[in-house]
Order: structure tokens, then C-alpha cells, then sequence
């Protein structure tokens, strides 16, 4: 098969050290996969080259593929920039280069952001035109033109103090071009080269590619963030490139303070539109208002999306010690003792150039601000308020918690009706974590200025902070314990982020809370590539992946709803053989083979899964190295 042909998939060794695991997306120049870089054990994201037609003419072969080493080069000029993805390397496989690039989880592209959830308010698309600005600039400056500027390629991530979209990332060189060093342009004559409807209206023309020209694209991008639709969409590639020449963008209903700014991003004469400074400026008077002069002075957000750093700094931390919590609740179900240790089956289950009005404006948005708050389907959270007359707790009487929660506090949950995840739960410690079955545990905390902000943001930024744990279980939903307006001084000014069991408990810690050696007295805990001791004969143990171990967590198949716990007992393995082959990720069949774990608790409580593992069909143990 020749070279290049669309043939990759998942458990593909590219360049014998990156593991391919699944596919991120696709486009024009071909697929991004998330890998595993074997060497250094950690994620990285690959561009592969990619042929629709393995009989493609050799010259367009070429031209691709000089065009892909044209991207790796540029972006890594740009390498350690807070708003570039970052490039890695770029290497030779089967005669094609592939691209390894940072690999950025959570992130979400402002296409496919705004699909899902709708246009952006004004100041959250002047914070992601600040920042993606920024990192036009610094190409700029080194002569370095994106040419590509588009929704598609503008990754908002989570960012570390929490805000789920905070980060901000230019994507995707792979048209961009040094105009002033003689390179040779990677694009048939007959082609133009951009995205229609966000090419600059002298580009469409023929002429040659400009900064200025990147700022149009920008402009276009902000207006699809904030309006929802492009502003010269139509209903053709061509009708599109007509509108960008010769009509006037559609006029912007939701922009608001934005609107101007637009306007100067959108004008036709490249020598009349907005620079680089002043669009800097003028979107940081959106991000932060404050008085300007003209013509930018009415450039003033709402005071419903005020950030929400002008409210006074948080209080010193509550001091540490748990609280006792309120009497037991009733009525509602009280969890029972934990069942005894799971079922095996078979053998066992930068530095970077900052400018500074971008550096204050920037810096202080990503400590949080988002215009509107995006609720994922899935997540639920507390609806506090308080019960005239009752107790004052951070998150109200409803909850019932008299003191904060902290980092790693395990929680029981008694539902009103006894239906779990409807209406509110009335929480209390159990200090142990583990005797009283609990039903989630404490992951995070977000923080915020107002209480306001808290209840707008708080289950948002909460999906985000315990995405990777998670996903990494098998049946746990997020929960946000939003402080009232009363107790958010007392709750530390933060929203607590619980995972609870979907269906009934966890029965004990969860991700980072664990600790190596300790048991498993149920599956709810495991959790992917966790590494486990099995031949004590006392069960599964938590054990470290770098030292020697029995089996490896892959990840987990749902058992007939209808199946009793002794027949999924016997069938689990074939399941797993089955639904999580091992060498999917990695594990040659010839020595690895796969196996399962069950227990009795999440059974009864109505989650049929097994737990699927990998093993040595020899029994030997596994030394740290596999994929």
C-alpha cells in the first residue's frame, strides 16, 4: 500500500516511539491523533499526512508535503508563546513527515464552541481576540503570516486557575508563509489559499499576503464568536468570496462594545483597517473598561458581565480541621456496609514576549472571567438557598453543612424521595472514607469574586476541573455545592467540585486521593491505567505502573441490564476480550491477553460493568514498560 494512504489507526506505532490511541479530528492536510510518546510517558498530539487518493499527482504529494514542514518550522519559531500550540518535532515515517504538537486536553475549538452553546458574549470574544492577537503579533514580528485565520483554528482549554475555557490557542500554520525570505509558496496557482469567508478581500483579489490581512481574518473570526455566523456567510464557497469583495458584512446584532472594533477589523482597504496596537487597545477597554478617549469610548461592557476581579479579594483560608456536620438526615436511604473486595475473572481483573497592555488585560481574564456561563448536559449542581429561620452554612440549609468543605472530604448523599441526582441532597462527612460507603468525595474548588459569579460559573468550571478524573471512572457524574449569598464569605468564596457515584456509592477515594498498596473493596474506584497487584490473594491493589505489577486498567464494558452478578461473573471476560482488546492499545496479543473485574455492591445498585484489564497470558508480571 503506498505511502500516505488514510490507513492509520488506534494501536499504530509511528516512528517506533508514538503509540497512536484515538483520532482528535481531520482536515485538509489529514488527522490529528492523540499519542503517547513511549520515551518521555506522556500525550502528545500528531499531524499525520494524509492522501484521499493514494495515486495523487506527485507534484500536489510534494507540495503537501513541503507545506507540512513549512508549518512545523514556523510554529516552532513561535515555540513557548502562551497562545501557539506548541511544535515539538517533526519526523519521517513510511516517506511522510508527521508533526508532533502539544497535546492540549479539554480543549474545544470556537467553532465547535459556539455550536454547541451558542455566540459568546462580548468581553469573553475581546479576552479570545486578545490573546489570539497576541499570537499573530509575535509571528508578525518574525515575519511569520498565518494566512488561516478561523474559528477552526482558535482552541480555547482549560486553564490552571480554572476557568474552563481560559486558555486561548492559535492552531494550525499550515498555509502560513515568510513572504520576505524568498520561500517558496506551497499552493497551486490556481487555488486561493485561506478559508472562504474569512479571507481578506485584497487576498481574494490576488494580492499578496499582509499582515493586515491576518487582522481581516481575525475580525471575521471575532464576528462569528460573538454573532454566531460568519459575516459574510452565503450559501457557496464562491458567493462567499463575491461577499468579501463587494458587499458589506452583515450587520451585528450582538456585538455590542465589540461592534466598533469589528467594524475597523472588517474594512475592505487594508491600508484604512485597524493595526495590531490600536486593535489591542480597543479590545482591552472591552475585557477591562475604563475611560478612553475617541473613538473607542463607548466601548463599555454591561455591568452583568463586570470581571469579577473589581470585587474585594478573597478572606484569609478557613482554618483547617473538618467541622461536624448536621444530625443524619431522614428520610432517605442510608448507605449500608461496603460489600467485600471485587471479583476477578482468568488470573485477575514559558517563557514568552509579552506587551503590556495585553499582559494586564490578558493576565487578569484568565483569572477567571467569562462573559456567560456554558452548562454541559450531564452535570448537575446545588440549587442552595436558605430555609427562613434555619442554620447559616456556606451552601444553606438545604445542603445542611455547617462548615466548608475541604479538598478530599467524603461525602454521604440523602436525596429527597430517595432518587438520586433530583432536586437537592442534604450532605454530611463521613470522615473515614470508606466505612459508611461514600457516595462521591470532594475533587476541587473553583473560586470566584461575587456569589453571583459563583452560581453563573461554579458548575461549568467544575465539569472542567474534574473532567480527567472523571473519565477515567467508570459511572461517576459531576457536582458543583454552590455557596449562597449568606455563606460565601464562610465557604472561602469557592464553589466545592464533588464526583458522586451515578447510581449509589463510590465506597471509597477517588483518583489523586488514593493511595498506593490499598485495596479495592469495589470496582467504582478503579480507574483507567491504574496498575494493580492481584497475586497476594487479599484481592486488588492500588500499586505504581513503574514497578512490577499483575494487571494494567484499561477501561470498562456495560453488562446487560438484565444479566444476574454470577452470570456476568462468568462472562466478563469475553466481554472484555471482546469490547477492550488489549491490542487496541498497544499490547501484542501473542504475549498479553485480557481480564476482568467485578463486584457485588455496584451490581445491586444498578451499574452492570466490568472493569477490563490486561495481563500476561504467562502470568508473569508486567515490568513498567509496556505502551
Amino acid at each position: 500500500m503506498p505511502p500516505g494512504s488514510p490507513t492509520s489507526g488506534v494501536g499504530r506505532l509511528v516512528a517506533d516511539r508514538y503509540l497512536l490511541l484515538n483520532r482528535l479530528g481531520s482536515g485538509g492536510m489529514g488527522h490529528v491523533w492523540l499519542a503517547h510518546d513511549r520515551r518521555l510517558a506522556c500525550d502528545v498530539a500528531l499531524k499525520e499526512i494524509a492522501f484521499r487518493d493514494p495515486d495523487e499527482a506527485g507534484a500536489e504529494r510534494e507540495e503537501r508535503v513541503a507545506r507540512a514542514r513549512a508549518e512545523a518550522r514556523h510554529a516552532a519559531g513561535l515555540r513557548g508563546h502562551p497562545h501557539v500550540v506548541t511544535v515539538h518535532d517533526v519526523l519521517e515515517h513510511e516517506g511522510l513527515p508527521w508533526i508532533v504538537m502539544e497535546y492540549v486536553p479539554g480543549a474545544v475549538d470556537l467553532r465547535e464552541l459556539v455550536a454547541r452553546h451558542g455566540p459568546l458574549s462580548p468581553a469573553e470574544c475581546a479576552r479570545v481576540g486578545l490573546a489570539v492577537l497576541d499570537a499573530l503579533t509575535a509571528g508578525h514580528e518574525r515575519g511569520v503570516l498565518h494566512r488561516d485565520v478561523k474559528p477552526a483554528n482558535i482552541l480555547l482549554a482549560p486553564e490552571r486557575t480554572g476557568a474552563p475555557h481560559g486558555r486561548v490557542l492559535l492552531a494550525d500554520y499550515g498555509i502560513s508563509l515568510q513572504p520576505d525570505t524568498g520561500e517558496t509558496r506551497y499552493t497551486m496557482s490556481s487555488m486561493l489559499v485561506g478559508t472562504a469567508g474569512y479571507l481578506a478581500p485584497e487576498r481574494a483579489t490576488g494580492g499578496p499576503p499582509t499582515p493586515a490581512a491576518d487582522l481581516f481574518s481575525l475580525g471575521c473570526t471575532l464576528y462569528y464568536g460573538v454573532e454566531g455566523c460568519g459575516p459574510f456567510e452565503r450559501a457557496s464557497h464562491l458567493a462567499e468570496i463575491t461577499a468579501v469583495v463587494t458587499q458589506e458584512p452583515r450587520p451585528a446584532v450582538r456585538a455590542g462594545a465589540l461592534g466598533p472594533v469589528l467594524t475597523a477589523f472588517l474594512t475592505k482597504d487594508p491600508a484604512q483597517r485597524i493595526g495590531a496596537a490600536e486593535a489591542e487597545a480597543a479590545l482591552a477597554l472591552i475585557v477591562a473598561p475604563q475611560p478612553q478617549p475617541e473613538p473607542y469610548a463607548r466601548t463599555a461592557t454591561d455591568l452583568g458581565s463586570q470581571p469579577h476581579w473589581s470585587a474585594p479579594g478573597p478572606p484569609s483560608p478557613p482554618p483547617p480541621g473538618p467541622a461536624p456536620g448536621p444530625p443524619p438526615p431522614s428520610p432517605g436511604p442510608a448507605p449500608g456496609p461496603a460489600p467485600g473486595p471485587p471479583s476477578p475473572r482468568g488470573s485477575g481483573p514559558r517563557p514568552a514576549r509579552r506587551r503590556g497592555r495585553v499582559r494586564q488585560a490578558v493576565l487578569a481574564v484568565l483569572a477567571g472571567l467569562l462573559g456567560s456561563a456554558l452548562v454541559l448536559g450531564g452535570t448537575w449542581y446545588a440549587l442552595t438557598h436558605q430555609v427562613p429561620g434555619g442554620p447559616v452554612g456556606p451552601y444553606g440549609d438545604v445542603v445542611g453543612l455547617t462548615a466548608p468543605l475541604r479538598d478530599g472530604d467524603c461525602v454521604l448523599a440523602s436525596w429527597s424521595g430517595g432518587v438520586r441526582f433530583t432536586g437537592t441532597p442534604r450532605l454530611t462527612l463521613d470522615p473515614t472514607c470508606r466505612d459508611k460507603a461514600p457516595d462521591g468525595q470532594v475533587m476541587a474548588f473553583v473560586a470566584a469574586g461575587t456569589a453571583a459569579e459563583a452560581r453563573r460559573l461554579g458548575p461549568q468550571r467544575c465539569e472542567e476541573r474534574t473532567r480527567g478524573v472523571r473519565e477515567g471512572l467508570a459511572d461517576v457524574r459531576s457536582v458543583a455545592v454552590v455557596p449562597t449569598a449568606e455563606g460565601f464569605v464562610a465557604s472561602g468564596r469557592r464553589t466545592a467540585c464533588l464526583l458522586l457515584g451515578a447510581h449509589g456509592p463510590v465506597y471509597g477515594p477517588l483518583g489523586g486521593h488514593r493511595r498506593l498498596g490499598s485495596a479495592f473493596t469495589e470496582v467504582e474506584t478503579m480507574q483507567r491505567r491504574d496498575c494493580l497487584e492481584t497475586r497476594s490473594g487479599r484481592g486488588a491493589r492500588l500499586v505504581s505502573c513503574a514497578g512490577a505489577h499483575d494487571e494494567m486498567v484499561l477501561g470498562f464494558t456495560r453488562m446487560g441490564d438484565a444479566m444476574t452478578f454470577a452470570r456476568a461473573r462468568t462472562a466478563s471476560d469475553d466481554a472484555c476480550a471482546r469490547d477492550v482488546p488489549p491490542a487496541d492499545y498497544g499490547f501484542d496479543p501473542s504475549v498479553y491477553g485480557s481480564g476482568s473485574w467485578t463486584s457485588e455492591g455496584p451490581w445491586k445498585s444498578g451499574t452492570h460493568f466490568a472493569v477490563c484489564t490486561v495481563r500476561r497470558q504467562n502470568g508473569g508480571t508486567m515490568e513498567g514498560d509496556e505502551p
